[in-house]
């Protein structure tokens, strides 16, 4: 069950501080902890730095430090491009940069057993008939720890459903296998069939393992919730604390009552911001395909303005598999992965081709900060310049929602794509 949770619109920091406190103090007394000579904290990384994820991650480290902790912390960064120093001290403010370490998604990783084809096949309905092998992060499950804390931001996912919880073991801390089978079951599975549902299929995987194999760990979740204030400002309104399943549900029904929007019919046109800070690669930026791909009519258009995206993937062999095929339909690239060794490779980089591609429904038009028109234009999105694009939807102007352009142009903008989801009610159904 979880351990406690507060509610409010908003919840301020200095309350959310006060919740940290509790934390370390409830894991002493319920996981039998007699000092903190160890601890990891395990925080997403820059890209949900929106979420405030970064300062509460920095007062974990104080609170323990001044206890006489050994604190450490790894942001759960998947295979994203590591931080660099300059993107610790933005988010992590005050930790020392010899205490955050750097997730090798491709060597730094432990094999501890493996999710069965079976289980998986079971869960997918027969759409997916591989295993998968959980890889994680050397540091992480071989060293001895007092406590592990894992923080994060619950919002609506394409491959989990929901994000966070064991997401940050299990995608955060995974390896190149890990990653590659999990993310090519979420795209098998379908996209739309996985966002907004509290358990998806590779959920199911992740939480057969996370009993299996990290039963031993002492571990809590600190996770938090956000919505939208009156004045338009994204605000915390939840945040739950505990360490077993049902945390995260707690969690993930308070993000599906407050994160999902839904229209009685498809919108014609959305406008979409990605924060030049956090998103430098179609591979983040395209949450906003992601989250609004379900609201959008046939036919309709997606403006994603990204004035810090500057390549296709996070890593470099992403990038060129992107360039090299684009973004293409879920059949395409099925096809296409049967027989193509580097999408084989790095199925992970394959999925995300599916996850990116509209299915030939609508437009997807980027107004980059660092791509050009024939790079853009390479991959099967339409390009608008960045100027342009910003010129015409204005941040500094637009609301979040409704608005109607001087020319009389009806757009739906969306501030953060990343804080929610977009939806018909007719494909959301009964989730």
């Amino acid at each position: 069950m979880t351990w406690f949770s507060h509610e409010a619109k908003p919840i301020d920091r200095p309350t959310i501080e006060g919740l940290v406190e509790r934390t370390l103090g409830e894991a002493r007394e319920r996981l039998g902890i007699t000092s903190y000579g160890r601890v990891l904290l395990l925080p997403p990384d820059i890209t949900r730095a929106h979420a405030g994820v970064g300062w509460i991650t920095e007062h974990f480290y104080h609170l323990l430090a001044d206890q006489g902790a050994d604190v450490h912390v790894i942001p759960t960064l998947g295979q994203h491009v590591p931080h660099t120093p300059e993107d610790n001290r933005w988010m992590f403010g005050s930790i020392p940069e010899e205490r955050i370490h750097v997730h090798d998604w491709k060597g730094g990783v432990t094999h501890l057993g493996t999710v069965p084809a079976e289980f998986l096949r079971k869960q997918t309905g027969g759409a997916v008939d591989w295993e998968i092998p959980i890889d994680l992060n050397t540091m992480t499950v071989t060293e001895d720890w007092d406590l592990i804390i894992n923080i994060g931001h619950v919002v609506p996912h394409e491959v989990l459903g929901f994000a966070n919880h064991n997401k940050n073991y299990f995608i955060g801390l995974g390896g190149k296998r890990l990653l590659g089978a999990s993310h090519m079951a979420s795209a098998v599975y379908g996209i739309e069939n996985n966002l907004g549902n509290l358990i998806t299929p590779v959920r199911h995987c992740f939480n057969y393992a996370e009993e299996r194999f990290l039963g031993h760990l002492k571990d809590v979740y600190f996770q938090v919730v956000m919505d939208y204030a009156d004045d338009g400002q994204l605000v915390h309104t939840g945040v739950y604390v505990g360490d077993d399943l049902e945390t995260y549900l707690d969690a993930a029904r308070a993000s599906k009552a407050q994160n999902i929007t839904a229209f009685d019919e498809p919108v014609d046109k959305i406008v979409a911001v990605m924060q030049a800070d956090e998103f430098r690669a179609t591979w983040v930026a395209n949450k906003a395909v992601y989250r609004t791909r379900m609201a959008i009519a046939d036919g309709g258009e997606l403006v994603v303005i990204a004035p810090g995206v500057e390549r296709f993937g996070e890593q470099p062999e992403v990038d060129a598999l992107i360039r090299r095929y684009g973004y293409l339909s879920q059949a395409e690239v099925l096809e296409l992965y049967a027989t193509q060794e580097d999408m084989q490779d790095i199925p992970h980089g394959t999925a995300h081709l599916v996850h990116g591609s509209s299915e030939g429904r609508f437009t997807i038009t980027y107004a980059p900060g660092g791509l050009t028109r024939e790079e853009i234009e390479s991959v099967g999105y339409d390009y608008l310049p960045l100027a342009e694009a910003l010129a015409r939807y204005d941040p500094a102007v637009m609301k979040d929602g409704w608005n109607e352009m001087p020319d009389g142009e009806r757009v739906f903008y969306i501030s953060t794509p990343s804080a929610g989801l977009w939806a018909t009610r007719e494909k959301l159904g009964d989730r």
